[in-house]
């Protein structure tokens, strides 16, 4: 710590001491800051002091006590209050009517993308190689036929849809899901409390497996893997949010495409400006939510799949049934021997028979691994396979339609029915990474990876339809541009299929860490994954890398700009987290003020919105400074964001006394998932918020006291069986705060627990609890830090260029606190405090 920061320290601890009357020369040398390490033994919670065993479902207990427990220490996990019925969470079987419905469902949300790809496949594969015999067609048509086969139906359908996070997928999923088996988060507010949530608690590696044991110590120990894998993840969440830009541009353009040619005059101009004003709409009614725009369609796009399995299936009866022929890898190896380098470049273009196969993982958060296997199995496979089919059927007959193939094929008779479902199949296309893309912000919101911005749910039901309009509206700019300077689909292909493969060897990596880590999948089997799949990966992203200088920058570009802006925001949050951490208000200092705080205290609730989920923060010391006065009851609430989709409501809360029970003051840490929507209003959780507190006295009240008659008699024995008018009390401690409480706002119910204590309360309990309700009386005020991180003067250039410069733009641009905590503005104070990292 620098010397200005020690000055600066000694100073508020000073002043607050003045404000308190302990002047003098001893006391100032006796105060001291502390960090995560420094705790006072005495009051460390030890874990040998109540052992609770539940056995089965019927609440028989046994306790082991030492001594009275100490409720008010600082730096200990915060008390849970209500049992846990954590197999209540466990999603039910569905029924198959219902499933089917899911998977029909499908078709306008996750396979819209891979859906229209025949619109665009062989008029680019065929722009790089010229079609001269029967092996081009033939050895593109196996290609394409073997990847589809073996990337969206053997990889994701079969293996990667299972390394799910609860139902949840994408790549955030996976990080997730591997930060619960090893802590491999940077950002250090991971508590033992969150292993108890229901859809935390997973099947830890085995003893007796030592490879597992091992991987998940070599991650947990070195910090650099750490920050290797987030970089990972990062990176593939930054193509996904570009394939957000580019889908839109060449679905749409390459839908408009089919008027050239058939509408005199219609030239790139003309097709340009009508693909512009179509991504204008599509953007413009994202603010209506994605289950209106989607699920509209989801009967277009069967139609659609029913167009081109029966339209592929005309073409391969009429033109040539031979192409069947395809089916023998032989003329990949003839197609490569023929066209070397041309036919390693015409790969870029076979990619994109796959495209949009990540969105089956990515959107598996709004239906259910089987309706999106049925789906694929059933219909989606089937109709490209037959859609492709024809295409090489016809260019057998017809080699010079190559550049529009997909319109060419189709019968005169039937080009405009069928133009106008390719236009609503691509709008719909676009609508699937669109909606991907919010996902993705949110969740990386959610883990700390990305800046706070303003998210609006568009659906009451279905908590993952979101709306980002700062999102929205650049990637509408950014695909206006790509279609503006671009001006053909063939070009934007070039970009298209970087991202995409990129998307899919990050999923490969994180894939088989999770097989080995936490399937426990036999090594050479968990080794055949990456082999098998990355290695045709791999190849795929050789081909399109040549393209770079052709258009495959851009998606690089975007990727890197996403990239440094959601590490820079992860790295600047988890230093300021660890300087928090550093400066936490010791426990001599607070005994030092005194139970008055060195101040005044005033009747009202002040809750203090932190990020710390220990200790409390230096931030508070501030507060004492500048306010006149401090409430009488103190708060410390802190809003966690846990590796898990989703937290339970009565799993949500957690709560501690801090310091003694003169000193009213609470700690409180609401706890989320990264697809959980906070909803609360906040006169509603204020009453949420009493009543909890008044719960929480209660049964602290009812613990201690159990534990004061029972610890005397019973001292000298390991075990001791609690009587039937305890082993509620005892139940209850084991659960979290606020459990069911929503609908009983406003009720005078109480529960069995509460009503055998309240005959003989202690004078204590009914002072502090008639001092709770006349300070919810006196209302509520929420007391926010504005912090301003900088770099220590003796940091590396890199790292003030970074915090000082970019770091700080983020935080000065991105959505305040008090919008994202959602806290009324009439009730808010606030004090600036600057952190030297």
């Amino acid at each position: 710590m620098s010397t200005k920061e020690e000055i600066e320290e000694s100073s508020v601890s000073e002043g607050l001491l003045k404000r308190n009357g302990s002047t003098g020369g001893g006391s100032t040398g006796s105060l001291r800051w502390v960090d995560g390490s420094e705790v006072i033994d005495e009051e460390v919670f030890d874990k040998n002091e109540l052992e609770i065993i539940r056995e089965n479902n019927y609440g028989s207990f046994r306790r082991r006590l030492k001594k009275p427990r100490r409720v008010d220490s600082l730096d200990v996990e915060s008390m849970q209050i209500k049992v846990v019925h954590g197999g209540s969470h466990h999603k039910k079987d569905v029924p198959l009517l219902a499933t089917l419905s899911l998977a029909f469902q499908t078709l306008g949300v996750v396979y819209g993308d891979m859906g229209t790809s025949p619109l665009y496949v062989f008029s680019d594969v065929f722009s790089k190689v010229q079609i001269t015999s029967e092996v081009d067609v033939l050895g593109a048509l196996s290609i394409v036929l073997y990847t589809i086969a073996l990337i969206p139906l053997m990889k994701y359908v079969f293996i990667v849809l299972k390394a799910n996070d609860n139902g949840e997928g994408g790549t955030f999923a996976l990080y997730s899901l591997i930060c619960r088996y090893a802590n491999v988060n940077l950002l250090p507010n991971r508590t033992p409390a969150d292993e108890c949530i229901s859809s935390f608690k997973l099947r830890l590696p085995t003893p007796e497996l030592e490879r597992a044991v091992y991987i998940k110590e070599i991650l947990e120990r070195k910090s650099s893997l750490k920050t290797l894998l987030l970089l990972l993840v990062l990176t593939g969440t930054s193509m996904i949010i570009g394939d957000g830009i580019l889908t839109p541009a060449i679905s749409v353009m390459s839908a408009v495409s089919g008027l050239e040619g058939r509408i005199p005059g219609f030239n790139t101009d003309a097709l340009v400006i009508i693909s512009i004003i179509i991504l204008g709409g599509l953007f413009s009614i994202q603010r209506f939510g994605s289950s209106k725009v989607g699920f509209t369609f989801a009967p277009a796009l069967a139609l659609w799949f029913f167009s081109l399995g029966s339209i592929g299936l005309y073409n391969l009866l009429t033109h040539d049934v031979t192409v069947i022929r395809a089916v023998n890898p032989a003329y990949i190896y003839l197609f490569f021997k023929k066209n070397l380098t041309n036919g390693w470049s015409a790969l870029g273009g076979c990619v994109l028979c796959i495209t949009g196969a990540e969105a089956m993982f990515a959107d598996l958060g709004h239906f259910s691994v089987k309706s999106i296997q049925i789906a694929f199995t059933s219909v989606v496979f089937p109709c490209l396979l037959l859609a492709y089919f024809g295409q090489a059927a016809f260019l057998m007959q017809y080699p010079q339609s190559a550049g529009r193939i997909f319109y060419d094929s189709v019968p005169n008779s039937l080009f405009w029915p069928v133009f106008v479902i390719a236009t609503v199949a691509a709008i719909v296309a676009s609508q699937a990474m669109i909606s991907a893309s919010f996902s993705c912000v949110k969740q990386a919101m959610a883990l700390g990876c990305f800046p706070r911005v303003k998210i609006i749910h568009t659906s009451k039901e279905h908590m993952g339809q979101i709306y980002i309009p700062v999102i929205n509206w650049f990637l509408m700019i950014m695909c206006m541009l790509v279609v503006a300077a671009f001006r053909s689909t063939t070009s934007i292909a070039n970009a298209y299929g970087i991202a995409e493969v990129g998307v899919m060897i990050v999923t490969s990596t994180l894939v088989t860490i999770v097989m080995v880590l936490i399937w426990q999948t036999n090594l050479i089997l968990a080794l055949c994954f990456p082999l098998v799949f990355g290695t045709v990966e791999l190849v795929y992203m050789s081909a399109v890398l040549s393209k770079i200088l052709e258009g495959g920058w851009l998606p690089l570009v975007f990727a890197s700009l996403f990239l440094c802006v959601m590490y820079i925001w992860n790295y600047g949050s988890v230093l300021k987290y660890q300087s928090e951490v550093k400066q936490k208000i010791s426990l001599d200092f607070m005994d030092e003020l005194g139970c008055s705080l060195g101040t005044v205290r005033v009747p009202g609730i002040g809750l203090l919105y932190n990020e710390l989920v220990q200790g409390i923060p230096s931030i508070f010391a501030q507060f004492l400074l500048d306010l006149p006065a401090i409430h009488s009851v103190i708060v410390f609430v802190c809003i966690k964001h846990v590796p898990v989709p989703v937290v339970p409501q009565e799993e949500r809360f957690l709560f501690r006394r801090i310091c003694p029970k003169d000193y009213h003051m609470f700690r409180c840490v609401a706890r989320y998932g990264y697809k959980d929507v906070r909803k609360e209003e906040h006169h509603f959780f204020e009453q949420l918020l009493v009543d909890s507190l008044e719960k929480f006295l209660r049964n602290e009240s009812l613990d201690l006291a159990l534990e004061t008659k029972q610890s005397q008699p019973e001292f000298g024995s390991n075990f001791v069986r609690p009587t039937d008018n305890s082993e509620v009390g005892v139940d209850e401690l084991k659960v979290p705060l606020m459990r069911d409480q929503i609908l009983e706002i406003g009720t005078t119910t109480s529960e069995p627990s509460i009503t055998a204590a309240s005959g003989n309360e202690d004078p204590s309990l009914e002072y502090e609890l008639s001092a709770l309700h006349e300070a919810s009386e006196s209302g509520f005020t929420y007391l926010l830090g504005h912090g301003d991180v900088r770099a220590k003067k003796n940091s590396w250039f890199i790292k003030k260029l970074t915090i000082n410069y970019f770091y700080s733009f983020l935080r000065r641009n991105c959505r305040g606190g008090n919008a994202t905590m959602r806290v009324p503005h009439m009730n808010i104070m606030q004090v600036g405090m600057t952190y030297m990292v």
